[in-house]
């Protein structure tokens, strides 16, 4: 189903005409949003399993931190980091104090991507090395430098040797002796994510998180676990790395930590921090006041509202609820919390498109073949059972769509 053309939004129209091109564009135009519904600008309610990439965790729109952003927005908007700031000191404490122990500095920038490139620095300043260990189906980010730690080839191609990864080495996820033969003198950091996002929503094993932590200090090499959407509740603890018991060097943090607001951050060890010499890195926005007060409002309401109990608990109601539909179309179901992939045995993609116009429900790829669902935390049982019914419904269906109507596989954009 698309919009036609003498009912489209002229949003959308603008949109289209006069963005750069290099999104996907649903034919949907996006105005308003409230915990995990959000409505079109024709009125249309959709439930939202996308949460704007991980991002809406706490849910759209949350009180605390609309209140938090308006207040600190009557105040102070912008503040160098070079100048010391009240809700920035107040934010390092809320953050600080809900991360693993021991690590207790934090690099503040604006994105993950922002965040990973940061580690790197700060990998390489700790270490005196500059080789790096990532995994294959990971994804780092999309800057020129977080490219060269992301596995796809198909991000990578279009730009050449300006991607720059030939001081990185791909292990198999999950393989502990391809680890530990790659991991030398020379490593300066291995970077994986605890569940893998894009590569398909894959959790890692206990051993493998831990053999890296293992092997990481017997060759003085940094572990940076990228927690940028596995952080701050999504897999049912405030981090992925506790369901591991391991504790990183270093930590990539952003989506969700502000409750919607732009925001990135490294959070690392102080042995870490202390090698980065004055004026080693830096950014302008990061940091900023206004980011700050949404942060501190975001973290609380995690805290004070349980989210990470809530992932919990409605995570394995969801995963049981898709692993009762019978339908020969579904290979797995796996995840961890509410951070969920469904593969199939065809693409996707059919089905995210039919979810989206037949069904008002919002999902997003994970590889061609994988369905991702990412609620907000708030999402209710009721709505859980609506996007389970409406996946069992497009399945039956089948994948003959119009084609026009197919939905261009998703991509995170940080």
């Amino acid at each position: 189903m698309t919009t036609s053309t003498h009912n489209r939004s002229k949003w959308l129209d603008v949109e289209l005409r006069l963005d750069s091109g290099v999104y996907n564009k649903h034919e949907v135009v996006m105005v308003r949003g409230q915990g995990a519904t959000v409505w079109d600008d024709q009125g249309r309610a959709y439930i939202d399993c996308v949460a704007g990439y991980g991002v809406a965790n706490i849910g759209h729109s949350h009180p605390d931190v609309v209140r938090a952003v308006q207040e600190q927005a009557g105040k102070l908007m912008v503040m160098p980091q070079t100048l010391p700031n009240d809700k920035r000191a107040e934010f390092l404490g809320e953050l600080v104090g809900v991360l693993p122990v021991g690590l207790e500095r934090v690099f503040l920038c604006n994105s993950g991507t922002e965040a990973m490139e940061a580690a790197k620095k700060f990998a390489i300043t700790a270490t005196g090395r500059q080789r790096f260990v990532s995994m294959r189906r990971g994804f780092s980010g999309r800057s020129l430098g977080a490219l060269a730690l992301t596995w796809e080839p198909k991000y990578r191609e279009p730009f050449g040797d300006a991607v720059d990864n030939k001081n990185v080495d791909f292990v198999t996820y999950g393989n502990v002796e391809e680890l530990r033969a790659a991991v030398t003198d020379q490593t300066a950091a291995v970077i994986l994510e605890p569940v893998q996002g894009e590569g398909g929503v894959h959790p890692a094993t206990p051993e493998f998180i831990r053999a890296a932590r293992e092997i990481t200090r017997e060759k003085g090499a940094l572990l940076i676990l990228d927690e940028i959407q596995t952080g701050f509740c999504r897999t049912g603890k405030m981090f992925a790395s506790e369901h591991y018991g391991v504790t990183p060097d270093g930590m990539t943090l952003a989506k969700a930590m502000a409750g919607g607001v732009p925001i990135g951050a490294f959070a690392m060890t102080a042995e870490v921090a202390d090698r980065m010499p004055k004026g080693g890195h830096g950014t302008t926005f990061g940091g900023n006041p206004l980011s700050m007060a949404a942060g501190v409002a975001a973290i609380r309401a995690m805290k004070n509202e349980g989210m990470a109990e809530q992932a919990r608990e409605k995570g394995t109601y969801l995963m049981e609820r898709l692993r009762a539909i019978r339908s020969p179309r579904i290979k797995e179901v796996r995840g961890l919390g509410l951070m969920i992939g469904v593969e199939l045995h065809e693409p996707s993609a059919p089905y995210i498109t039919a979810l989206e116009h037949e069904e008002g429900v919002l999902t997003l790829a994970a590889t061609p073949m994988v369905v991702r669902f990412l609620p907000p935390i708030t999402i209710t049982r009721e709505q859980i059972d609506a996007v389970v019914a409406a996946f069992e419904r497009v399945l039956a269906a089948g994948p003959d769509r119009e084609p026009e109507a197919m939905v261009r596989e998703d991509k995170q954009t940080e």
